[in-house]
C-alpha cells in the first residue's frame, strides 16, 4: 500500500537521541560539558592499530573492498584470540567480521528472527538493542534481571519463563552487562540455558565487554556445552581496544546460522572497512600489554565514579547504573534531574533507555573522559547527586 509521505511503521517510533535528549542544548551551553552519556573512551589505541599507521605503501589496494567474510589476517588473529582466551577452535567458515558490533547484532537479529517474533531482553540492556528489534518488526519482551541478581527472592528461571510465549524466538544476553557492570552468575546462566533449551530458543550473546572485567570471572554462555549449536555471539574491539570509530566486530556461531548471517551481512553492508580490519588485527596480535594497562585505568575510574555517587564499583564494563531518586528535588522527575546535571556540566543517559522500570535511574560512562576530566565531572555531579543505597525497580 502506498504510504507517502509516511515512513515505515517499524521506523516511526525510533529516535537518534536514545542516549540523551539534551545534546543540542549542551552544545549551546558555555563552559565544559563532560559527555558521560556515551560509552566511549579517552584512550588512544595501540599505535600500530591507529588509522594513520595503515599505509597504502605497505598494503596494495588498501582502500579497496575487503573480502566479504573479512581480511584473512584478521580472521586468523581472531581465531588465535578465541583459542588462547577460551580454548575454542572456531571453524573458519563459522566466523564473520562485522562493521562493528551494532551492525553485527542487527545482522544477527535479521538472520535469526522474523517480523512478528518476540525477543526476550533481560534488563537493563544495551540501549540500542530494543530499537534494533523493533526495526526488524519484532517485539521486545523486557525482563528485569541484572539489577535483581542480589535479591534472594529473585527466581531468574521463573522470570524468563514468564516472558516466553508462542512467538518467542530468542533471548538476548549482554554480559558483562551494559549498563549495570554486572557479570552473569552461574545460577543466572543456568536459568538462561534451561529456558532456551526448554523452548528451543536462540541465544544471542553480546560480548562487548568481555575484556574489561575487574572483579570476578566472566564465563561466556557460548562456552557452555549444553548450549552448543544454539548461541550466536558477537564481539567488538570498540570497547576493549579503543577502536569505536574503526567499527570492527566479529560474530561466530553454528554453521547453519552463520550461513544466513553472512548472507544478510553481504546484502546490508557488504564488508567492514579494510584499513580498520588491518588495524584490528594488529591490536589483537600486539595489544595485550596495552589492554592490561587500559583495564587497570578503567578499574580505577570505575572505583572513583562509584565512590562519588555512593555506589558499588562495577565488576566489569565502562558504566555505572544507579537510582538517582534520592537526588531528586521535591516534585522533580528524571528529566529535571538530568537538566540539573547538564547545568553542572555533565551529560548522563536516562535509565529508561535501558528498559522499563528504570524511570529514576541513570547511566554514567566513567571511561569517556581522561582521569583528570573525570575527577572534575564527578566533582560537578557532587553538587547534584545525593546518594543512598539503590533498590531494584
Amino acid at each position: 500500500m502506498p504510504r507517502h509521505p509516511r515512513v515505515a511503521p517499524t521506523a516511526a517510533g525510533l529516535t537518534h537521541d536514545v542516549y540523551s535528549a539534551l545534546v543540542e542544548r549542551a552544545r549551546s551551553r558555555p563552559g565544559p560539558i563532560y559527555p558521560l552519556h556515551v560509552g566511549d573512551t579517552w584512550r588512544e589505541p595501540l599505535p600500530a592499530a591507529r588509522a594513520e599507521a595503515q599505509r597504502s605503501a605497505d598494503t596494495p589496494r588498501l582502500h579497496g573492498y575487503a573480502p566479504v567474510q573479512g581480511e584473512p589476517g584478521l580472521l586468523e588473529a581472531i581465531r588465535r584470540r578465541l583459542a588462547s582466551r577460551h580454548g575454542a577452535e572456531i571453524d573458519p567458515a563459522c566466523l564473520q567480521v562485522m562493521p562493528g558490533a551494532t551492525t553485527g547484532l542487527a545482522v544477527v537479529l535479521h538472520a535469526l528472527l522474523a517480523p512478528g517474533d518476540e525477543l526476550v531482553l533481560p534488563s537493563p540492556f544495551w540501549p540500542l538493542i530494543r530499537g534494533i528489534a523493533i526495526s526488524r518488526g519484532c517485539t521486545p519482551v523486557e525482563v528485569p534481571f541484572f539489577t535483581r541478581l542480589d535479591d534472594r527472592a529473585f527466581d531468574a528461571e521463573a522470570a524468563l519463563e514468564q516472558a516466553v510465549g508462542p512467538r518467542t524466538a530468542a533471548i538476548y544476553v549482554n554480559a558483562p552487562n551494559n549498563p549495570s557492570g554486572r557479570l552473569l552468575p552461574e545460577a543466572a546462566a543456568d536459568a538462561i540455558s534451561t529456558v532456551a533449551r526448554r523452548h528451543d530458543l536462540w541465544v544471542i550473546a553480546d560480548e562487548a565487554y568481555e575484556e574489561l572485567v575487574y572483579e570476578g570471572l566472566h564465563r561466556p554462555l557460548w562456552r557452555r556445552p549444553e548450549l552448543a549449536g544454539r548461541v550466536v555471539v558477537t564481539h567488538t574491539l570498540s570497547k576493549s581496544h579503543a577502536l569505536a570509530g574503526a567499527r570492527i566486530g566479529y560474530t561466530h556461531g553454528p554453521a547453519e546460522a552463520m550461513r544466513a548471517v553472512r548472507a544478510v551481512q553481504f546484502h546490508e553492508s557488504y564488508c567492514a572497512a579494510r584499513p580498520m580490519q588491518l588495524a584490528a588485527a594488529r591490536a589483537l596480535e600486539s595489544g595485550d600489554a596495552w589492554l592490561e594497562e587500559t583495564r587497570a585505568s578503567y578499574a580505577a575510574a570505575g572505583r572513583a565514579a562509584a565512590a562519588a555517587v555512593g555506589g558499588s564499583p562495577p565488576e566489569a564494563g565502562t558504566f555505572l547504573f544507579f537510582d538517582a531518586a534520592p537526588s531528586f528535588a521535591p516534585g522533580e522527575r528524571l528529566d529535571g534531574f538530568l537538566e540539573r546535571c547538564l547545568d553542572a556540566g555533565v551529560l548522563l543517559t536516562p535509565g529508561p533507555a535501558c528498559g522499563r522500570g528504570f524511570e529514576s535511574w541513570v547511566r554514567l560512562c566513567f571511561t569517556a573522559v581522561a582521569p583528570d576530566a573525570l575527577s572534575d565531572a564527578l566533582a560537578r555531579l557532587g553538587s547534584v547527586v545525593r546518594r543512598s543505597p539503590a533498590t531494584p525497580p
